[in-house]
């Protein structure tokens, strides 16, 4: 493919689909555990609220931190080899999810019938095995968090950029939506059990995707395969002190700790808001159907304007999500017949969140990919998900202590009246994260304003 824009084709390589395909796997596998990962953590391990939304939060901070050191080491060895590395770690971690409570129950720890019963693991030491397991996964998962943006980056042009990664997000989003499908219907038929078997599933994902990628993945562009750890360090250096990109991510940070909240909040929040009979997988899934369906559209609609715009446009919709997700615990007679006030805002807000992950996040990863240089693409990749770690340790620790405060578990207390005054707030949650998301929409309103003056006056001295 000729990379020159003048050339403009809107055929994508083999290494583009096989990619994105793999992608979709192993975002299946990804969001059908992590949708129900604090519960997999309290309900089977006997962990509380804060440990595990700390648990949940440093995972999933920890699988972003990481891409800014596989990220460069993918350069290095090739996105191939980084792939195999990747899906056959994820692939061991997911299984090693399964197979935990199974030995703890072999070992007489953990006893399973129609509920789960405990008898003594939330009082032991041994539930602290997940830490290891979680770990290969954080590994596992930083290599996929960067190779494959980088690889979309590399197999596409400046010209077809934005359609690529807008095809990117959908399946990001297909992949979303799939796995979290899947535990609903799971958690009827076999309860809590549903957060043990739910693992094997994405075990089985991520082992078709190493398939994919051994038997189908060959790319032609191979610059920066081989460099030394001088070079590494060299681009470590400049990235680290281009200021617009750090500033950015800070900002963006502020979006991404509101939209964390479909995995930290949510699922606990709306079992005991709306009742058992909620389904937290299908609330969720309300957020990627909307972007698999609309930001092919949004980015093809603000496709001449700059990413920077776009982004605006998004981070002003994030503030209005998380007051309309508040709105459904004010409300006395139910607005839909049939459906919990608390369900039916939920939804309106994550549609509002949808929109604006459409308007921001294509755009975010094309921003990041222009500045990367030949070679450093995953590097560069690797550390634009630096922003999800920012905002995993402190949207999850922010969520376990406001769940604490105002919405707590319902078994620490001895009757429901007393659970019912502790938790007549607990759509104060959203008020928090409604400011957080408001401030950073203010915060990426100046920071594009300065940015614009500086490269227009930077412009007029060439």
């Amino acid at each position: 493919m000729n990379n020159s824009p003048k050339n403009v084709t809107n055929k994508f390589t083999k290494a583009f689909w096989v990619s994105n395909s793999v992608e979709l796997f192993e975002r299946m596998a990804y969001y059908a555990v992590f949708i129900v990962l604090t519960l997999y953590l309290s309900n089977i391990l006997g962990f509380n609220d804060f440990e595990a939304s700390i648990i949940s939060g440093l995972f999933s901070g920890g699988l972003y931190l990481l891409p800014v050191f596989t990220g460069a080491y993918a350069d290095k060895i090739g996105f191939r080899k980084s792939m195999i590395i990747a899906f056959s770690l994820l692939s061991i971690g997911y299984i090693g999810l399964g197979i935990l409570p199974t030995l703890l129950e072999s070992a007489g720890l953990v006893e399973y019938g129609k509920h789960t019963v405990f008898t003594g693991l939330a009082n032991s030491s041994i539930k602290w095995l997940i830490a290891p397991i979680l770990f290969i996964l954080m590994i596992g998962g930083s290599f996929i968090k960067s190779v494959i943006s980088a690889s979309v980056a590399k197999e596409t042009t400046e010209a077809t950029r934005a359609k690529g990664f807008s095809i990117f997000y959908m399946m990001v989003n297909i992949g979303a939506f799939t796995g979290k499908t899947i535990i609903d219907p799971l958690r009827d038929v076999i309860g809590d059990e549903a957060y043990i078997y739910i693992n094997y599933f994405s075990g089985i994902m991520t082992i078709i995707a190493l398939f994919a990628v051994i038997l189908l993945y060959h790319s032609t562009h191979h610059a920066g395969e081989g460099k030394d750890m001088k070079s590494i360090a060299k681009g470590f250096v400049k990235i680290l002190t281009n200021w617009r990109l750090l500033i950015l991510i800070l900002i963006i940070t502020g979006f991404w700790m509101v939209q964390q909240q479909l995995y930290a909040t949510m699922p606990k929040y709306v079992i005991r808001m709306a009742g058992e009979s909620a389904k937290p997988g299908w609330i969720a899934n309300v957020n990627p159907f909307v972007v698999v369906c609309l930001v092919n559209l949004i980015t093809r609609f603000m496709a001449k304007r700059s990413a920077i715009t776009s982004m605006n446009v998004g981070m002003f919709l994030i503030p209005i999500s998380a007051l309309l997700m508040a709105w459904g615990n004010i409300f006395d007679n139910e607005l839909i017949h049939g459906v919990s006030n608390i369900t039916l805002m939920l939804i309106i807000g994550i549609v509002f969140q949808a929109l604006a992950e459409c308007f921001i996040s294509p755009r975010y990863f094309e921003y990041f990919s222009l500045q990367a240089p030949k070679g450093e693409e995953g590097m560069y990749m690797g550390f634009s998900n630096l922003h999800s770690f920012l905002s995993s340790i402190f949207g999850f620790g922010l969520a376990g202590i406001l769940l604490t405060k105002y919405c707590p578990d319902p078994a620490l207390f001895q009757s429901h009246e007393a659970w019912v005054a502790a938790s007549a707030n607990a759509h104060y949650i959203w008020y928090y994260f409604a400011a957080i998301g408001l401030i950073a929409a203010i915060a990426l309103l100046i920071f594009s304003k300065i940015t614009e003056r500086l490269d227009k006056k930077k412009s007029e001295l060439i």
